[in-house]
């Protein structure tokens, strides 16, 4: 008895969130597929915006799921009581808290599915859409410094024009200083990959101009090995916003910014809102 009340609350209650978060969804979609269409140009196409948009679902569906959760939950249980099964189901002496229970099941069910999105798969789609936007639009093309990513490593400035998962750059600009802040080098490479053996980075078809006092010198190299401690996982820390990163990447990341004595308010909220979703949705629920 207990359990076919169980499975038909449950299969309404997951049927109602599932709906919901279906239409969530999809009007933040499609309000993105006009907003990315504004961006097309002769090397972004509007099939490659629909690549995008689409690549940044299982995003949208872990940032929709307490809302569906707690709509999906009214509608639910709207179309119980619109049906009166859940004045039958009290006369035949089912208490209030069964009835919770019956309800946070399903709910369940889509906090570990917004977990599993948030931990494992949201951090690299988003690098990766990220990544193959900025490549399409900006390439190997000389630096935007509107757009990609920069970054300081001492007396060196650096400037990517897109960064894909796995330690892959297009566009890498870098500017060499002394410590008079005088610009010594500067480079161009169309492409840097991650040597993750031996921990180094390698530039390709590198452009060079050295500054020498009232001279300049320039050279072409094939490939260049490019010594830094940069590496792919720093890299996505910098690219992607807080609420995108995994619990385990923004705990390192709240770690290597305290021992720098960098700010990390905005890092550490978006920790502990992401560790305490679960709770949140279930409170929204209750």
């Amino acid at each position: 008895m207990m359990h076919r009340l169980s499975w038909h609350v449950g299969k309404t209650v997951f049927a109602a969130i599932a709906v919901t978060l279906l239409v969530l969804v999809g009007l933040d979609s499609v309000g993105a597929i006009i907003d990315q269409s504004a961006d097309v140009t002769r090397n972004y196409f509007f099939a490659d915006a629909m690549i995008y948009v689409v690549t940044l679902v299982p995003s949208r569906i872990y940032e929709y799921i307490p809302f569906a959760s707690l709509i999906g939950c009214l509608v639910g249980l709207g179309l119980l009581a619109g049906n009166s099964e859940v004045i039958v189901m009290r006369a035949a002496g089912v208490s209030p808290l069964r009835i919770v229970g019956f309800v946070l099941k399903p709910v369940l069910i889509f906090i570990i599915l917004g977990m599993t999105i948030g931990e494992y798969f949201s951090p690299y789609l988003d690098q990766l859409a990220e990544g193959k936007r900025e490549y399409l639009r900006k390439g190997e093309s000389a630096q935007d410094s509107s757009s990609g990513l920069w970054n300081r490593e001492g007396n060196q400035f650096m400037h990517a024009n897109a960064v894909f998962p796995g330690g892959v750059l297009y566009g890498v600009t870098r500017y060499q200083f002394n410590d008079e802040r005088q610009i010594q080098e500067a480079s161009f490479a169309s492409r840097a990959t991650f040597n993750s053996t031996e921990r180094y980075w390698i530039e390709e078809n590198v452009s060079v101009t050295r500054f020498l006092g009232d001279s300049t010198e320039r050279d072409k190299l094939i490939t260049r090995r490019w010594d830094s401690e940069l590496t792919p996982n720093v890299l996505m820390l910098n690219i992607l916003p807080a609420d995108s990163l995994s619990i385990e990447s923004l705990y390192s990341y709240i770690a290597f910014l305290e021992l720098q004595n960098i700010d990390t308010a905005s890092y550490e909220v978006a920790l502990w809102r992401k560790a305490l979703q679960p709770l949140i949705i279930i409170g929204l629920v209750l």
